[in-house]
């Protein structure tokens, strides 16, 4: 099994859904916590539409989001070290969100998705990484070129 992860930052909707498709993803999994987004088409409800116009399909796993206190810490001191102590501590009381998520990448191909582009800077590759050690899935971070 392999999991995708893609952050839309800098990409238009039809952009991100052109590498979605690229990579064979047919179900996109909104890993944010407040899937909000002032980008046109990237908020829950649009970023659904987009992608059912497409023919793909989008969960959304809030409990596998960064939670507002580790979001506010980082953005009080720029820490990623702190950053991802606090979402990694979190992560681990996430057991029955990583077996859900799992189990959709075993029937579908997958992609986890959040804002930023670089995958090392984005709460996306712990998520990757904790399903990768639970269910030994393969991982593929989507970068966009240019």
């Amino acid at each position: 099994m392999t999991v995708f992860t893609i952050g839309y930052e800098g990409l238009d909707a039809s952009t991100f859904v052109a590498l979605l498709k690229e990579h064979g993803v047919d179900t996109v999994i909104d890993i944010r916590e407040l899937p909000l987004s002032r980008k046109p088409g990237f908020s829950k409800r649009a970023l659904a539409g987009v992608l059912d116009q497409a023919g793909l399909g989008y969960v959304h796993m809030r409990d596998l989001g960064c939670p507002k206190p580790v979001r506010q810490q980082y953005k009080q001191d720029g820490s990623w070290k702190h950053y991802s102590q606090g979402f990694l501590r979190y992560l681990t009381g996430q057991a029955a969100a990583l077996e859900r998520l799992a189990d959709l990448t075993r029937r579908a191909s997958c992609a986890l998705v959040c804002f930023e582009a670089d995958y090392r800077q984005c709460h996306r590759s712990f998520v990757a990484d904790a399903l990768k050690k639970r269910a030994g899935a393969v991982v593929r971070h989507i970068e966009a070129r240019g």
